[in-house]
């Protein structure tokens, strides 16, 4: 995702991809822990989609 495309989002958006990722990012864990993740970088890059989100969430509500 793009900084620019995440803070079109209003706030409850913001809130609700938070958790898509935070789930995304559980199965990707656990999918690596069980040998069955074809790419492991897509690890780091939800990662960095959760950090996006969430400064621009602390952005908009500051």
């Amino acid at each position: 995702m793009k900084a620019s495309e995440i803070r079109e989002m209003t706030a409850e958006q913001l809130e609700a991809k938070l958790g898509e990722l935070k789930e995304e990012l559980f199965n990707l864990r656990f999918q690596h822990a069980i040998n069955q993740l074809d790419n492991p970088h897509k690890i780091a890059d939800v990662k960095k989609d959760i950090a996006r989100v969430m400064t621009i969430l602390h952005q908009k509500n500051a």
